[in-house]
C-alpha cells in the first residue's frame, strides 16, 4: 500500500515540477531548446525541446537502478511515477495535442479537449514572455466548458 501511495504522490507531484520546470526554465533559462516548439509548423521530426524527455528521463533511470539494486525499496516507485508521468506527458502532449502520432485525432472527451484548447492557448505567444496554462493534465476548468 505505502508502495502505490509513492508511486501516486509522485505521479502528482510531476505535474508541479512540469509547471515549473515549464514556466521558469523552458520559457527562461532554457528557451534556447523550447523556442523551436513555439514556432508554427515545425518541420522536422524531432525538436531541441525533445532534450527535456533525455533530462527528464536521467533521473528516473538512476531511481530505477538504485531502486532495483536496494531490492525494489520506495526509489523504484518514485521512479514509476515520474516514469508514467512521462508516458501520459508524451501521449497528452506529443500524440494528443501536436499530433506528432496521428493516433487520437478526433477525441470527443471532454477532458482531453479541454486540454488541447489550454495547450492551444499557451501556445498562443510566440514568445517566452506572457504564457499562460504551463501544467500539463490539470488546466483551469474555463478550458472545459469552452
Amino acid at each position: 500500500m505505502i508502495s502505490f501511495l509513492i508511486f501516486l504522490g509522485v505521479f502528482l507531484f510531476m505535474e508541479c515540477v512540469t509547471w515549473l520546470t515549464h514556466k521558469y526554465i523552458m520559457h527562461g533559462l532554457m528557451w534556447y531548446f523550447h523556442e523551436d516548439h513555439h514556432q508554427p509548423k515545425y518541420e522536422d521530426t524531432f525538436e531541441r525541446n525533445d532534450i527535456f524527455f533525455v533530462i527528464f528521463a536521467i533521473p528516473s533511470i538512476v531511481l530505477f537502478y538504485f531502486g532495483v539494486q536496494a531490492g525494489f525499496n520506495y526509489l523504484f516507485f518514485i521512479a514509476c511515477g515520474v516514469t508514467t508521468y512521462g508516458a501520459c506527458y508524451f501521449l497528452i502532449h506529443d500524440v494528443l495535442i501536436h499530433q506528432r502520432f496521428k493516433w487520437f485525432k478526433n477525441t470527443k472527451n471532454k477532458y482531453l479537449i479541454g486540454l488541447r484548447k489550454a495547450h492551444k492557448i499557451h501556445h498562443k505567444h510566440l514568445g517566452k514572455e506572457h504564457g499562460e496554462c504551463f501544467g500539463m493534465l490539470f488546466v483551469p476548468f474555463k478550458y472545459y466548458k469552452m
